[in-house]
């Protein structure tokens, strides 16, 4: 008996699932032939893989051996259907491009430049609050592109086929709050004065969670945590509920006053992920573009970059401080 691709999924879904049963379920076949595949398996290789217990199938030191090699290629065939598939579509349905983007207010201009520069293109994209989904996603063919944020001291996991290219290393994180909130009447807000305000984070986003508790432990502050999303946050914001992080690209409201904290206690890296360095080439310019047209619209953050000396955002517009 020649060992398959085939066989070595069996053997990765029983290893997975802990249970015969349950990875018969999953391959779409029945427990008694998994069962009789997994016997045929083992007698090939000449040893037993799993020990069969009361609770569970657990792999033995042969098993282990073997999936130890069975899972990559497992991957690798999986990768390479998928990269089939995704070549075969464009080579029917004409050129097209699937991009992948945690939250951000470039995508509206980087979409934009991207429809004149590729015209016949089709364009889709995808929303995620999870980075880390979205740079799998880039792995395995589903998108072809990806522009996610990586919060400090939360590192991604950047699957290792996939080509990545900073944007900006350091973006600093601001806060958002009621526009009659005292801390608004100052064009930098020290956490300190946060110190009585419940504060919202969406905890879905990845690392989001952790960076916010970081920022406020080190401020010596415990205040009350709402979890939600960031659609719900916008509204209890405005109504002085809550205090949240935001992207220093947001853009104020009459209800809601978006500022920078002092000493900028948390920042994200901006990334683009592909599976070559040309798919980054095709979207890294317009991408790069959109970001600093973004950055002049608010004023909050235009003026965080002349006070640091940051002249990337001056190009091709003028910022415009921020009053108060």
């Amino acid at each position: 008996m020649e060992l398959e691709v085939r066989h070595l999924r069996a053997l990765c879904a029983i290893a997975d699932t802990g249970s015969l049963h349950k990875a018969a379920r999953q391959l779409g076949m029945s427990q008694p032939s998994l069962t009789t595949q997994l016997r045929r398996i083992e007698l090939a290789l000449g040893g037993q893989l799993f020990a069969r217990e009361r609770t569970g199938c657990r792999p033995t030191p042969l098993g282990r051996v073997v999936l130890s090699r069975a899972r990559p290629l497992v991957t690798e065939m999986r990768s390479l259907v998928a990269e089939t598939r995704a070549a075969a579509a464009r080579a029917t349905e004409g050129p097209r491009l699937r991009i992948g983007s945690t939250a951000s207010r470039a995508i509206p201009g980087w979409l934009r430049r991207l429809r004149v520069r590729l015209p016949g293109t089709e364009i889709s994209l995808q929303m995620d609050v999870s980075a880390n989904a979205l740079l799998r996603m880039v792995a395995s063919a589903q998108l072809d592109v990806a522009f996610v944020h990586e919060v400090e001291g939360s590192p991604l996991r950047l699957p290792e086929s996939l080509r990545r290219r900073v944007l900006l290393d350091r973006e600093p994180q601001f806060v958002s709050l009621a526009a009659d909130h005292p801390a608004a009447q100052r064009p930098v807000v020290r956490i300190g004065d946060l110190a009585d305000d419940r504060w919202m984070v969406d905890p879905t986003v990845d690392g989001e969670w952790d960076g916010l508790r970081r920022v406020l432990t080190s401020a010596g502050l415990n205040p009350h945590v709402l979890h939600g999303d960031y659609l719900t946050a916008a509204s209890l914001v405005a109504t002085g509920e809550v205090v949240t992080l935001c992207q220093p690209t947001s853009r104020a409201r009459a209800d809601m006053a978006v500022r920078p904290l002092h000493g900028d206690p948390l920042g994200v890296r901006l990334m683009v992920a592909a599976r070559t360095e040309e798919e980054l080439n095709a979207v890294y310019g317009e991408l790069e573009a959109a970001y600093w047209e973004a950055a002049r619209q608010s004023p909050a953050y235009a003026e965080w970059l002349l006070r640091s000396g940051d002249a990337r955002g001056a190009a091709g517009g003028t910022l415009v401080p921020v009053s108060g």
